[in-house]
């Protein structure tokens, strides 16, 4: 039997760089620490983003961006250059690539399926604009089916308890 996986966070980061959601899973934690960790996490993303560059790859999953603490954390980026970092608790077991990726390849679904939704772009500027965030606004009521997705992810990879 595989080891249980636990998520602590996931980070949605536009291209710009600008969070569009960061979704805390772990009771009594301080939320700021998550969000220090979806910022440094882009340091390395880009220096991976870089390096994939030069060596002409196209792979999404960016593998294990570093550990911290209690947690390890790990990056994908989309195609259309959208970051998903997710913090997951650090256990003496080994965590598999597959089921990290798996992970990834289920919030990818939820971001693009909210996304493509023609119907909560209404109060967007159609000037060309490529910041997803200002698309997005996932703190607004209207993205609360997007923030379910995420929730539900949280809860099948192994979430104890969530906040809000």
């Amino acid at each position: 039997m595989p080891p249980q996986l636990r998520l602590n966070a996931v980070a949605f980061i536009s291209p710009q760089n600008h969070p569009i959601l960061i979704r805390t899973f772990v009771q009594g934690q301080d939320e700021l620490k998550y969000h220090y960790i979806a910022h440094t996490s882009l340091d390395v993303i880009d220096e991976r983003i870089t390096a994939a560059i030069a060596a002409k790859s196209t792979e999404c999953y960016m593998n294990l961006l570093y550990t911290m603490e209690d947690v390890a954390v790990y990056g994908y980026m989309t195609p259309l250059k959208v970051k998903i970092i997710i913090a997951l608790a650090l256990t003496d077991s080994v965590v598999r690539d597959a089921d990290v990726l798996t992970i990834f390849k289920a919030l990818h679904t939820a971001y693009r399926q909210s996304v493509a939704n023609p119907f909560l772009r209404l109060n967007a500027p159609i000037d060309g604009y490529n910041d997803h965030s200002v698309l997005l606004a996932a703190g607004s009521p209207k993205w609360k089916a997007f923030r379910k997705r995420v929730d539900d992810i949280g809860k099948a990879v192994g979430v104890a308890t969530m906040t809000a």
